[in-house]
């Protein structure tokens, strides 16, 4: 059993701890943490923030250690699971092609629950979220296409991750880390039901279960508890169980490879990724001719079958779907130009000239685009001008993959973008935190997890 692949991706997972960090790795997980802050930020006037921090209570009451977005302190697995809802709530959290899920928010929020519990030294915090990172996204991979169409892979593959990082944070032996992963394996779930049921606003639950039961896998793996060895490959493991088709070599394959952590994608759009492509292909087209909306005849957008399978609202009857609807956040655009945290949150969704331009959004799939996912995302959207003008951009890839990343000015750019009410002095303060990740000197500090970091809610439980 100690060569089955579980085991050696335990292994792998275990031994980066004594490896050196290279300069790029260090730089994407200051990238990272930004990102993750950057996530909860823009959330902290969402009705649903509030309500994720009372559910905490009520599940772990009592005050803790370890800040939550918007305010107070939780113990450590109230604090988690709040933090990992939260900055899922926005859609605006880093994703993954060949994965398709959401890596941060399962591997950061727990890790820096615990650290601030702990008091971690910054290296071992660092260590701890590129475990997440490696296996939530490797088992993702190897769960594939077909697992992502009816499951919500950050709520099973991230299960594992969180339990992970949460591992390698409380500094357990080889045989305990696998024993964690295992034991959350096996509380993995997340069904894609809730979408078919309009049950969006219950997404954010996904990552927060999953990080709740990674926490929780990894105390009891610490505690003696053993889990499933063969959590993926054997007979009754999630590739079996959960509609797995992906190449199972990604599970202990090329381990030498950068760590996984730099392959994630850090979203431009505040919204489903599997909608950023056609979002790309049509900012593209606007930027080139400078069109005027009430101008357009017709727009035809192509994409992969998939994503309308996550993301396939034909029109939103409320804010929490206008991420997950293509005809709305294309007409946004083109309509007013952009498509920030303000059209997502506040929708016209009864705008005449909103609706009319929808009605002339033709929405069509490709079998060819859907052999190139999910390792690409294809799209092309063809404009058509009421004079007979005709213009279309196709885009394989989306801005913010790591073929096309943000540089770190542009990220905190992207910051201040969808954390409009950060302060300066905030800003700074955090953008100054999260580099010291990249600094080696800084390896042996203490991670000094602030409440200041989280901001401050202005709104009330809905």
């Amino acid at each position: 059993m100690d060569q089955i692949p579980e085991a050696r991706l335990a292994a792998h997972v275990h031994a980066l701890r004594d490896r050196p960090l290279a300069k790029a790795t260090r730089e994407r997980m200051a990238q990272a943490l930004l990102d993750w802050f950057t996530a909860g930020w823009a959330a902290l006037d969402m009705p649903a923030t509030p309500t994720l921090q009372a559910l905490a209570r009520t599940s772990v009451p009592g005050g803790g250690p370890s800040p939550v977005f918007g305010g107070g302190a939780l113990q450590p697995l109230a604090a988690g699971f709040a933090n990992a809802g939260i900055a899922h709530l926005r859609e605006i959290d880093d994703a993954h092609r060949a994965a398709m899920l959401h890596p941060g928010v399962v591997a950061i929020s727990p890790v820096l629950a615990m650290g601030a519990a702990h008091k971690m030294p910054l290296r071992r915090v660092a260590d701890a979220i590129i475990a997440g990172y490696e296996v939530a996204l490797r088992v993702g991979e190897v769960l594939g296409t077909r697992h992502a169409a009816h499951f919500h892979a950050t709520a099973t593959a991230g299960a594992v991750g969180a339990a992970a990082a949460s591992a390698v944070a409380l500094g357990l032996s080889l045989d305990q880390l696998h024993h964690a992963m295992g034991i959350a394996a096996t509380q993995s779930a997340g069904l894609w039901q809730l979408v078919d049921d309009e049950a969006h606003a219950s997404k954010s639950l996904h990552p927060a279960f999953a990080v709740r039961n990674g926490m929780m896998a990894a105390w009891a793996a610490q505690a003696g508890f053993p889990g499933a060895r063969a959590f993926v490959t054997g007979q009754r493991g999630l590739y079996a169980l959960l509609a797995g088709d992906g190449a199972l070599a990604a599970l202990d394959g090329d381990l030498d490879a950068p760590e996984r952590l730099n392959t994630a994608t850090i979203k431009a759009w505040p919204c489903c990724a599997q909608l950023f492509t056609p979002l790309d292909a049509t900012q593209e087209i606007m930027n080139v001719h400078g069109l005027a909306a009430r101008d357009i005849a017709r727009v035809e957008v192509v994409i992969f079958p998939h994503a309308l399978k996550i993301a396939g609202v034909h029109w939103p009857t409320h804010a929490g779907e206008t991420p997950f609807c293509l005809r709305y956040v294309v007409a946004t655009l083109l309509n007013k130009g952009r498509l920030g945290i303000a059209e997502m949150e506040t929708p016209e969704l009864r705008s005449p000239e909103l609706l009319a331009l929808a009605d002339r959004i033709e929405v069509s799939t490709s079998d060819e685009f859907q052999r190139a996912f999910p390792h690409k995302r294809p799209a092309q959207v063809t404009i058509t001008m009421k004079d007979g003008a005709r213009w279309s951009a196709l885009r394989e890839l989306r801005r913010g993959d790591p073929e096309d990343p943000f540089t770190w000015a542009q990220l905190q750019a992207r910051m201040r973008a969808f954390a409009p009410d950060m302060k300066d002095a905030q800003a700074k303060d955090l953008t100054q935190w999260c580099e010291r990740f990249a600094d080696p000197s800084q390896d042996e500090q203490p991670c000094a997890v602030s409440a200041g970091l989280f901001g401050t809610s202005r709104v009330t439980p809905a």
